[in-house]
């Protein structure tokens, strides 16, 4: 990589080429981005966040919803492309959870730090993401 000569000089050369190489990897900070895309509709951050905490199949999260179950299964859709969510199916039910994986961990703190709240104690079906 090239060095990039910045317009003025603070005395933190080293420092900032540091950070340089970090800020070339924009791949990076693409798979953040999309992260958050994912959790940029406060319909899917809801239905995330209850996928967090229990495993429920569409006709049972469109009437938490309050929605039809078309409009679910789009956000669902999202949040599964997304590596959010992932699904089992049973018979001709399918049922869907919050991903076992680090990112689903960490955006379920954040939701729940953000809002200031803790996990809702849900009997059997709770989940500590």
């Amino acid at each position: 990589m090239e060095k990039i000569c910045l317009p003025h000089q603070h005395g933190e050369g080293e420092r900032l080429a540091r950070l340089q190489v970090h800020l070339d990897h924009v791949d990076y900070f693409q798979t953040v981005a999309e992260a958050f895309r994912q959790l940029g509709d406060p319909t899917r951050v809801r239905i995330f966040w209850l996928l967090c905490h229990c495993e429920e199949c569409v006709l049972n999260l469109s009437a938490m919803m309050r929605m039809s179950s078309p409009a679910v299964s789009h956000h669902l859709r999202s949040l599964k492309a997304g590596g959010l969510i992932v699904s089992r199916r049973e018979g001709k039910e399918v049922y869907y959870r919050a991903a076992d994986t680090g990112r689903s961990r960490l955006l379920h703190r954040m939701i729940e730090e953000m809002m200031e709240m803790t996990c809702p104690e849900m009997g059997g079906g709770r989940r500590d993401l």
